[in-house]
């Protein structure tokens, strides 16, 4: 298995679970998102109860801004991007439209395109510690991961904009407040597997096929395919470049 993503067997082989853990938090490079695309692809074909994904200390932190930069000086980020996020997208799709439930187990960071991550999951549980905050208008990103295709069918189009629009961090107490988390937990792991054991994987498969029917689905990938366009529009200006310098600056990097 990929010395970035683990791939194995739970819950007595009924389930199987995904562990990101790429450096950086789990950052959102080619090769970690290459390497998380093939294993989605391994798990659809094995056709599991359910799907388990975490990570380490943090979920994901998202984008690494520092590799953007590093292409947007090279002037090759409009390059560096389609090897990003068009991945990023597909990953979303594949998760969401897998036919077993999908259990999200976090911890700390869940930011930037990586909480695309948590939205394309059925159920989270995360830890006291989990946070989640989008970066975008700060970075002068335009979203991906979701933001504005999936999240605003989790908790609606007005909060999803207003939340993109003001950058703030919701906690793990807001993430269950607003639906994208069912559970709070020191071990998030153990509790989502506890999760399984209580609930019947198929009556959650049914639940997830009947909520995600095509033209929901449909509409998701449309929505997908237009951060992606704006992304790639955004990601080449000068003001987006600026704000990467002053953004890695200001974190001593």
């Amino acid at each position: 298995m990929s010395e970035l993503i683990d791939l194995q067997d739970c819950a007595g082989g009924r389930g199987m679970m995904i562990r990101m853990q790429a450096p950086r938090a789990n950052a959102l490079e080619p090769g970690m998102l290459s390497a998380l695309e093939g294993v989605i692809g391994q798990v659809r074909a094995r056709a599991p109860e359910f799907l388990l994904l975490t990570g380490g200390r943090n979920y994901t932190s998202g984008g690494d801004v520092a590799r953007f930069l590093e292409a947007a000086e090279q002037g090759a980020v409009a390059d560096y991007a389609g090897k990003v996020v068009p991945v990023l997208q597909r990953i979303i799709m594949s998760l969401l439209t897998l036919p077993c439930p999908v259990i999200a187990a976090a911890r700390g960071a869940i930011t930037g395109g990586g909480a695309g991550l948590l939205f394309a999951a059925d159920a989270a549980i995360v830890a006291p510690d989990a946070f989640v905050q989008p970066y975008y208008a700060r970075m002068g990103f335009a979203p991906d991961g979701g933001w504005t295709a999936l999240l605003p069918e989790r908790i609606g189009a007005g909060a999803a904009q207003g939340w993109l629009m003001a950058d703030t961090r919701e906690d793990a107490g807001g993430l269950l407040r607003l639906g994208l988390a069912q559970e709070i937990a020191d071990d998030p792991q153990a509790a989502a597997l506890a999760r399984m054991e209580e609930f019947d994987p198929g009556a959650l498969a049914e639940i997830k096929a009947l909520v995600w029917d095509a033209p929901r689905v449909n509409a998701v990938k449309a929505r997908l395919e237009a951060e992606t366009e704006a992304f790639r529009r955004r990601i080449v200006t000068p003001q987006t470049h600026a704000r990467m310098q002053r953004f890695l600056s200001d974190a001593g990097r």
